[in-house]
């Protein structure tokens, strides 16, 4: 079988922040039921019913986010959301940031990762990228999950606009279904390497 589309040719890192974005904002995905969809879109924010005393997981790779969804067919989940931010935020978040798994190349002990992932409140884990099939990729892609006074801060400084792709999502799922997976290709959001600043990239363990 052909590689699927997503399936890079080439070296691609292990832990590689891939997204859309451009000089000043960075593109997330994030999926809700519609009464949290729409009233985030009219304020341009998430604002209630959407729950901040619980953590928020926002994910670049928009591929990853079909797959977490099920191309905007699962329940509760039926509307995706492109939140586009301020890339200054994003870094200094990630900076403060604590992997979700203790990797001992990176924290000097268990305890010490322990007490960090307690304090903060910026959490990243690496899961398998997915291709235009929803199948694993090889390599990583980020997760950033926003908690307590990080959630505060999404919601008040952190975005700059959001936008409703789940008809995109849906027509690239029809394509697919249709067997028009290069039509389907084109439509895809046109996420490259983001440049991580050094203290993002360390904290992270971006490669």
């Amino acid at each position: 079988m052909p590689p699927a589309v997503g399936d890079h040719v080439g070296d691609v890192p292990d832990r590689q922040v891939r997204a859309l974005f451009d000089e000043r904002t960075l593109t997330v995905y994030q999926a809700f039921r519609p009464e949290i969809a729409d009233p985030a879109l009219a304020a341009g924010t998430f604002v209630a019913p959407f729950k901040t005393d619980r953590m928020t997981w926002i994910k670049p790779s928009f591929l990853w986010m079909m797959y977490r969804c099920g191309w905007a067919e699962k329940a509760g989940q039926e509307r995706v959301l492109a939140v586009r931010v301020w890339r200054d935020e994003f870094d200094r978040a990630l900076a403060g940031s604590c992997l979700s798994h203790f990797r001992p190349e990176l924290h000097h002990d268990r305890d010490t990762w322990r007490e960090r992932l307690s304090a903060s409140p910026v959490r990243v884990q690496w899961d398998p990228e997915r291709n235009l099939r929803l199948e694993r990729l090889p390599w990583r892609t980020i997760q950033v999950g926003l908690s307590g006074p990080s959630v505060t801060a999404y919601l008040t400084t952190w975005i700059a606009g959001i936008t409703d792709v789940t008809p995109l999502a849906r027509r690239i799922r029809e394509l697919l279904a249709a067997g028009a997976q290069d039509d389907a290709a084109r439509l895809l959001p046109t996420e490259l390497p983001y440049p991580l600043p050094v203290a993002a990239a360390r904290a992270t363990g971006a490669d």
